[in-house]
């Protein structure tokens, strides 16, 4: 298996370099025009000190908002150096994620379904690459939470399934009303990936998933 971080942090200062001069350019016209405005009053009907003030308030108030997204952007991008230094550590780690393939390997499949409420009935029926339902496993009651899942290979019939991936799906029951459940997939995470967006981890077919949508890391 082949490991990599992809992606690198966006640690040039060419952002804050132009900023600051976009910021000293507006600073200058505005002083420009200011100045001018001030030379060409009718003496009769001078400015108003207020309005002086009030004009040079505005610049200021942009002046800091201007600083404000200076230091946001500056934060950000620590945090999404931080992110990737920290998930590389997973590269080489099952993670739960959402999904619905679940691996059977010698007997041994695990995966995990996701309950927003107690239910009454909680059923999980696995399914082979034609869409067939070899397995349907009832798992009673349960609480609220992430629910473990484990099949050992058995169908429905009383064979044993050859190993690969199958799909699975999840219904629950409360109180006679059936409802999906959210199924939850185990796989290798294979790699890292930084972009503007974030930072992503790589779990081989089951594709890209960010930080947020890693529920367990083994």
């Amino acid at each position: 298996m082949v490991t990599s971080v992809q992606g690198s942090t966006p640690t040039s200062t060419a952002q804050p370099t132009t900023a600051a001069s976009q910021l000293s350019a507006t600073q200058d016209r505005f002083l420009k025009l200011l100045v001018t405005q001030m030379q060409n009053q009718d003496p009769l009907n001078p400015m108003d000190n207020a309005a002086v003030t009030s004009q040079m308030a505005q610049l200021s108030t942009v002046s800091g908002i201007d600083n404000l997204n200076s230091t946001v952007q500056a934060l950000s991008s620590s945090m999404l150096a931080s992110q990737s230094l920290q998930a590389v550590s997973m590269i080489g780690h099952a993670a739960l994620v959402p999904g619905n393939q679940i691996a059977l390997s010698n007997g041994q499949a695990n995966a995990a379904v996701e309950l927003t409420q107690p239910v009454d009935k909680l059923t999980v029926s696995i399914s082979d690459a034609n869409g067939n339902v070899v397995r349907t496993l009832q798992m009673g009651s349960q609480n609220s939470g992430q629910i473990g899942v484990t099949w050992d290979g058995t169908t429905d019939t009383g064979s044993t399934a050859p190993n690969g991936s199958y799909s699975f799906s999840a219904v629950s029951q409360l109180a006679g009303t059936n409802s999906a459940a959210t199924t939850l997939s185990y796989g290798m995470v294979n790699s890292v990936a930084q972009s503007q967006s974030g930072v992503t981890v790589n779990i081989g077919q089951m594709g890209d998933f960010s930080l947020s949508s890693i529920r367990q890391i083994l």
